[in-house]
């Protein structure tokens, strides 16, 4: 994650007034750090991943930033089959940094579990520039595409495309 990507995160957490947070993709805890500094004092992150050695790592870097451990919740699992658990309208923002092969899928769940007015982010939709390439691309990059387009034709959202790091797509979700 850049840190211009990061800092956009951790402004729209803020302009969110984010309690509620949830991560699709923890990594090494980077984003995790930038929308726990963005997010409200009492506000939680909710961040999954598949692979819980990385949860391991972000947990670390959470705490080593001077984060409570009940600011995190750390939850390992596709995103498939972890976000149809979580609460309908209970989250602020969803940060998308996974399986860019889900990407539509995870908009749908992410526009579930979105309050009105809650944002949705995705991270490198830019794809290197791949997007916007005219030659053959590889099946992630054609979903990054669809996900774009579904985005810009949604009547439910308002959006735009932040143009930091690798492309920062991020819409609003309309009352």
């Amino acid at each position: 994650m850049s840190p211009g990507t990061g800092a956009a995160l951790r402004l729209l957490a803020a302009a969110a007034d984010a309690k509620a947070v949830a991560e699709i993709g923890t990594g090494t805890g980077v984003s995790g750090i930038y929308l726990l500094h963005g997010m409200r004092p009492d506000g939680v992150l909710t961040t999954v991943d598949p692979e819980p050695e990385r949860q391991q790592f972000a947990r670390a870097a959470f705490r080593e930033a001077g984060f409570a451990t009940n600011r995190a919740r750390f939850i390992p699992g596709r995103a498939l089959d972890v976000l149809p658990r979580l609460a309908d309208g209970g989250y602020d923002l969803v940060f998308c940094d996974g399986d860019r092969l889900e990407s539509l899928d995870v908009l749908a769940e992410s526009l579930r579990l979105l309050r009105p007015g809650g944002l949705v982010c995705f991270e490198g939709v830019f794809a290197d520039g791949r997007t916007v390439d005219s030659a053959a691309q590889p099946a992630e990059v054609l979903r990054l595409r669809d996900l774009l387009r579904a985005v810009r034709e949604s009547q439910e959202l308002m959006s735009t495309l932040l143009p930091v790091g690798d492309g920062l797509l991020c819409a609003v979700r309309r009352g």
